[in-house]
């Protein structure tokens, strides 16, 4: 039975607003990187036959630190890249909301397929995730190490624990989180979830 580690990036220190961040590229912050080799400890008895991340700075960062302890690079997959904000991207959730309040209460009412102008829906999203992802679980015989987003996280989960994607934010994804999900014979299974002991006790900024 293999196991893949699914981790969250560690935190990008925006501050204190909740704002949305999809595809805008972002390194960490001091907390992030705090988060980053607390995992890298955390999993170091860990044997990863591979380790996968994000083309986004946040994401390699994290995947380079956690593998500096092992005998592999992360190899970057364009498909991990975290959900797309479009004209979105960046902008406060109170100014969405107050700008567009009916779009805003839109995708309240449809996460899952609610698309902002010019980016992506969830659906979008798990269309060009999920077949991938599928094909690198099965091109890996032993245990694999994933950094990804808040948003790619939460549809990975939603295909593997068969949960409908309108249920997404039920997952919690904080900063540096670790999800350890068992695979055998086509079937998941949620082992552990686990949050990041280090925090930034400013942390409010939302991905997505």
């Amino acid at each position: 039975m293999k196991q893949i580690y699914l981790v969250r990036h560690g935190d990008i220190g925006l501050g204190h607003e909740k704002r949305y961040i999809g595809v805008t590229d972002l390194a960490l912050s001091e907390a992030g990187r705090e988060q980053a080799h607390f995992l890298k400890e955390y999993l170091s008895s860990i044997s990863f036959e591979r380790s996968y991340c994000s083309p986004l700075m946040r994401s390699r960062e994290t995947a380079d630190i956690i593998t500096t302890v092992q005998p592999i690079s992360p190899i970057i997959q364009s498909y991990l890249k975290e959900v797309n904000m479009g004209d979105w991207e960046g902008k406060l959730f109170t100014d969405i909301r107050n700008e567009y309040p009916l779009e805003y209460k839109q995708r309240g009412e449809d996460i899952a397929n609610y698309r902002p102008p010019s980016g992506e829906s969830f659906s979008d999203c798990y269309q060009r995730v999920i077949p991938p992802f599928e094909s690198m679980i099965l091109s890996n015989t032993k245990n694999i190490l994933v950094v990804g987003h808040a948003g790619i996280n939460r549809v990975i989960l939603c295909y593997a624990l068969g949960l409908p994607l309108n249920h997404l934010f039920k997952l919690k994804q904080s900063y540096g989180c670790l999800n350890i999900l068992l695979y055998d014979k086509k079937r998941f299974q949620l082992k552990t979830y686990f949050e990041n002991p280090v925090h930034d006790q400013d942390e409010k900024v939302e991905e997505l």
